[in-house]
């Protein structure tokens, strides 16, 4: 099971306020530590544990925060208007578009998906599989 993600960030306010904008309305709680800031799940009854903890932070080795190719952080949304919403929401915050909201051919008939850059260039996407919703096509 995944426990946590750790983002390197060279301005950790920045990067928070970009993470804040797309994480809280998810649910994740924000919480600033020594380190940075942390986004976490808040446990619920009767809910198996998760997703992981989100950690927003300069890197430990004290040199810049570079961006990982190839390497991308993906969050789940209820819906596709949530998707939209909070690909926005990032926008508005600090992040680039790396790809608008919609249905991809290469992915599922279902998997509605938008793509960030956070302030620093780590890829981000938001995805939405919700069965009641429309797929691609229909």
């Amino acid at each position: 099971m995944l426990s946590y993600i750790r983002v390197g960030a060279n301005d950790t306010a920045l990067s928070g306020r970009f993470y804040t904008a797309i994480l809280t309305p998810l649910g994740y709680r924000k919480e600033e530590v020594p380190e940075g800031i942390e986004f976490t799940f808040p446990d619920r009854p009767g809910r198996s544990p998760g997703p992981a903890a989100v950690y927003v932070a300069k890197p430990y080795d004290g040199k810049e925060a570079t961006v990982g190719n190839g390497s991308m952080t993906a969050f789940q949304a209820e819906t596709q208007e949530m998707v939209r919403s909070l690909h926005a929401a990032g926008l508005q915050a600090g992040g680039s578009d790396e790809g608008a909201p919609g249905f991809r051919a290469e992915y599922s008939d279902r998997f509605y998906v938008g793509y960030l850059r956070d302030p620093l260039g780590n890829k981000v996407a938001i995805f939405s599989v919700n069965p009641a919703e429309g797929t691609r096509g229909r």
